[in-house]
């Protein structure tokens, strides 16, 4: 048996020794956690230390020990548009088998290293948890569907000011002749009416 280096005290540890190792039994979990640091994407995230509420059914089956239920969090981010602050709640479905580890071989490693392993009776659900975050996750988070985003030219939140517009650019190599057009419409703007003939 390879040796336990996961700390049963840890919040996200949890010891699987009560189904003991019989096949069918199982074992209802309802606990709170704090989340961990990093916990979602660069725009996205659960704030360390939120508390994290976990429903689970643990279940003994032959290869181990099976693990399914949720994970509900608060959420903090950004509008992948406007950088508008966003919160949210987030449910996450999880299920992951976690294997025995008595007949773990070292050549096991290279051909299982995603297979999530039981270290005695304990077994990490953070990895499971981070996982099932991230898939959970927007890609691109919006606080609203049609969000109109920033203004390219000078930043302004669109949504604030939908009718936020700028008058469109003078190419600079016709900027000199602008001129010219101001000053001839200040020569001929003098006239006070229709000529005769």
């Amino acid at each position: 048996m390879n040796q336990v280096t996961l700390d049963p005290r840890a919040p996200l540890v949890l010891d699987t020794r009560e189904l003991g190792r019989r096949p069918g039994s199982q074992h209802q979990v309802t606990f709170s956690a704090p989340a961990p640091a990093d916990l979602g994407i660069e725009v996205m995230r659960v704030p360390e230390g939120a508390a994290i509420e976990f429903a689970l059914r643990l279940e003994a089956v032959m290869e181990g020990v099976l693990v399914t239920g949720t994970a509900e969090a608060g959420l903090d981010g950004e509008c992948a548009r406007c950088l508008e602050e966003i919160h949210d709640e987030l449910v996450a479905d999880l299920q992951e088998l976690f294997v025995y580890d008595d007949d773990k071989h070292p050549a096991d490693d290279d051909e299982e290293s995603d297979v999530s392993r039981l270290e005695g009776d304990l077994l990490d659900l953070e990895p499971l948890l981070r996982e099932a975050v991230v898939l959970s996750l927007p890609f691109q988070p919006l606080c609203r569907d049609d969000c109109p985003g920033l203004c390219l030219e000078c930043g302004a939140r669109l949504a604030d000011d939908p009718e936020h517009h700028h008058d469109d650019p003078i190419d600079p190599r016709w900027a000199a002749l602008g001129g010219l057009v101001d000053k001839t419409d200040d020569d001929t703007g003098r006239a006070t009416g229709p000529t005769e003939e």
